[in-house]
């Protein structure tokens, strides 16, 4: 017989139902195995919204209850029982596919009830009405909060046993790495379909940088030293890199430092340290402080040719006159007026300099209030941390960078779309001096929910003591992400895989702790650890007389991470929360040992578990247990303290008006006494590993044998405070 399953790349596959189906079939017949192709293209009728298509000897089928029911009329003694899965069938596919949770939970309290006292749904082995129900759930997404939230505990038992079964979960592995797969190949068949030619400068990026030629192109990064690289900070920087090293050009580091009352060398070292984390170092590394007589001659430019004027309106006054669009009453000044206060009073720093500013005389009245005189030159008598008392006047943000970008022969300032008004006024500034035109490209800034990236802000936590420092693991900075379990090429995947979109959104941290998952998921030890308060002991009346030990694979996917011990005793320990799921008499599997039957679970009058009476039965088969569960030896372990954090402010995205200060988490940081296996003494600090079934970890410290890990967010998790990680 011919038999054959196509799979459509393009679209979602809606159901993995007749996928595990052919599994079954495949992996117990090998004379008739069914052939399984993954394409990239929609290969159903237009008009169907299937993603398959099932070939038999004589038909075709597009529909998962006919694609079902023809496997099982060709092989009844596979997939059994047909005639009773004909209800569970149905069930799956109109009542187990709706998204809308309110509805979805009617039908699930049906399932769980008929599972309350069932392995399986019909009989005492899996079904096609296992097959069907199962792959109905695995394929709509509101089931994974629903395994999580604990409410469906038969639901959960039975999933996660047939989830176990690689032909069930191991065959939606298999589909969802194919699929990735050709959808590689088809990009790549499309870059040679159009003559071979890849343009490298789009990658990821697909834009075109106006007027960029290979080997031209110069980009700067231009941080303020006035506190630590935070994300935001991080993604221009990376899109900077990028783009230099796209178009073979030049990527310049400015250090914008023309406030001394804010820099430090402190910041301005943290940054060239974090930067060189990221793996980004400059062609060059420049301060604005280079060009500080340079700027200050073409200052005199402008107020010689009636381009700019000092002003000492005092500040409200000034602001206000902006805001309304009326002329300053010191915008007539002479040249003459102007060039004394400015060459002696202001560059001196004196009682009447300090009352004036510099304003570029633009138009006041102007719709983009940017441009309505803006001020570029102000006095502050703080000694700068590179130049001392020398200058006593500083140029803005504003007047200094167009004219900076020019002078260092940047061709393409890439700046975050908050800028997109001052874009303007930027472009003034290189007209009136006449200097050489620089590009602007605007990109939408990093902004991530319950985050503050003011560094303002973030300096108002440490002074406040909220936080010890700038590294600590609830701040966005690079150092603080960095601490809690970050990788550097996670954080570079992200960045890459948000490209220069202008789109101003607000991301949810989960976006950006999927993309780490992805890198230490696969290179991450598997240790074990168990939750200290009310551990159960556990006695296993025929386990081994003596102690002992075997080596086991750190993990058990890549023998690469190496080695364990693992000791082996009589005497053992359960978690709290694990022992009281235990009943009499019941099967359960110990991993990375085999199953084990519970005797006699023995409780104190509040129910908490005291001990377990259990022996090994080595020859059970661990794929008919419902729980798989981590336990320890007795006496070989170590303490360690798992340290989780929630977000230092409670609402999504601060309004217009909103202080911060009113929404501040009043808890966010929760600490939890455990033990661990004896491994962790071989950990270094920085380490990540995964706690199994807990979840990933970084060894933060270590000092005088104190163990502290920090979790690691996996981009699902829900803490126990109740927030997503």
């Amino acid at each position: 017989m011919s038999y054959s399953l196509e799979i459509a790349g393009k679209a979602p596959l809606i159901d993995y139902a007749v996928l595990i189906a052919t599994a079954f079939i495949n992996s117990a017949d090998d004379s008739t195995a069914i052939k399984v192709d993954f394409i990239d293209d929609k290969i159903i009728s237009k008009d169907s919204p299937s993603t398959f298509k099932l070939t038999t000897k004589d038909q075709s089928y597009t529909s998962n209850v006919d694609a079902l029911n023809a496997l099982a009329s060709d092989f009844p003694e596979i997939i059994l029982a047909k005639e009773q899965s004909q209800h569970w069938i149905t069930f799956a596919n109109e009542k187990l596919i709706i998204k809308d949770f309110s509805k979805l939970a009617v039908n699930l309290e049906i399932l769980e009830s008929h599972l309350n006292f069932r392995s399986f749904l019909i009989g005492h082995k899996v079904s096609l009405a296992d097959i069907a129900v199962w792959g109905a759930l695995r394929a709509n997404p509101v089931m994974g909060s629903v395994i999580k939230s604990g409410n469906y505990i038969n639901i959960t038992r039975w999933y996660q046993f047939l989830e176990d079964d690689k032909r069930f979960g191991g065959m939606v592995e298999l589909m969802s790495k194919s699929l990735v797969e050709i959808r590689k190949l088809a990009k790549s068949s499309k870059t040679a379909a159009s003559g071979g030619k890849k343009e490298v400068h789009k990658a990821n990026f697909e834009i075109d940088l106006p007027d960029a030629k290979d080997g031209d192109v110069v980009t700067r990064f231009p941080p303020e030293p006035s506190g630590y690289l935070h994300i935001g900070h991080a993604k221009a920087a990376i899109m900077n890199k990028y783009f230099a090293d796209a178009y073979h050009g030049k990527l310049i580091i400015r250090f914008d430092d023309t406030n001394p009352s804010k820099e430090k060398i402190e910041f301005q070292d943290s940054i060239l340290e974090d930067l060189l984390l990221l793996g980004i170092k400059g062609d060059k590394v420049t301060y604005s402080s280079d060009y500080f007589d340079q700027m200050y001659d073409l200052a005199l430019k402008m107020i010689k040719e009636g381009t700019a004027y000092c002003d000492d309106t005092p500040l409200e006054k000034m602001r206000a006159e902006r805001m309304d669009g009326l002329k300053s009453e010191r915008r007539d000044r002479s040249v003459e007026e102007n060039l004394k206060i400015f060459t002696v009073e202001m560059k001196n720093g004196t009682e009447e300099g300090l009352k004036n500013c510099l304003r570029a005389k633009i138009d006041y009245t102007a719709l983009n209030k940017t441009l309505r005189d803006p001020v570029i030159y102000r006095c502050n008598l703080t000694p700068h941390h590179r130049t001392g008392s020398t200058w006593k006047m500083y140029p803005t943000y504003d007047f200094c960078v167009p004219v900076v970008d020019a002078l260092e022969g940047v061709t393409h300032a890439l700046r975050t779309i908050e800028y997109r008004d001052r874009n303007a006024q930027y472009d003034w500034f290189l007209k009136t001096l006449n200097l050489r035109k620089v590009h602007i490209w605007d990109f939408a800034r990093v902004n991530f929910v319950r985050t503050l990236l003011s560094k303002r802000k973030l300096q108002w936590f440490v002074d406040k003591k909220y936080v010890p420092n700038w590294d600590d693991p609830r701040f966005p900075t690079v150092r603080g992400i960095r601490r809690r379990g970050m990788t550097v090429e996670g954080l570079k995947n992200f960045v890459i895989s948000q490209g220069p979109s202008k789109n101003i959104i607000n991301l949810d941290w989960n976006i950006i702790w999927s993309a780490n998952k992805k890198v230490i998921d696969p290179i991450a030890p598997r240790h074990t650890a168990l939750d200290k308060e009310n551990l159960v002991p556990v006695n296993l009346s025929n386990g081994p007389e003596k102690e002992y030990v075997e080596e086991k694979p750190k993990h058990k996917k890549n023998p690469d991470v190496g080695l364990k011990k693992v000791y082996y005793s009589s005497n053992l320990l359960l978690e709290q929360a694990d022992a009281s799921q235990i009943a009499d008499g019941e099967e359960v599997t110990f991993m990375d040992w085999g199953n084990v039957i519970c005797n006699k679970v023995h409780k104190d009058d509040n129910g908490i578990v005291t001990s377990i009476d259990a022996e090994l039965h080595l020859d059970g088969d661990f794929r008919k247990t419902s729980k798989k569960l981590t336990w320890l030896p007795k006496d070989k372990f170590v303490d360690v303290e798992i340290v989780d954090f929630d977000h230092l402010i409670t609402k999504d995205k601060l309004d217009e008006g909103d202080n911060f200060e009113d929404f501040l988490t009043p808890k966010t940081e929760f600490h939890t006494s455990a033990i661990a296996d004896v491994n962790v003494k071989d950990m270094k600090v920085g380490d990540v590993i995964q706690f199994e079934r807990k979840g990933y970890f970084r060894l933060d410290s270590n000092d005088d044998g104190k163990y502290i890990f920090f979790t690691v967010p996996d981009g699902k998790s829900v803490n126990k405070y109740g927030s997503k990680a």
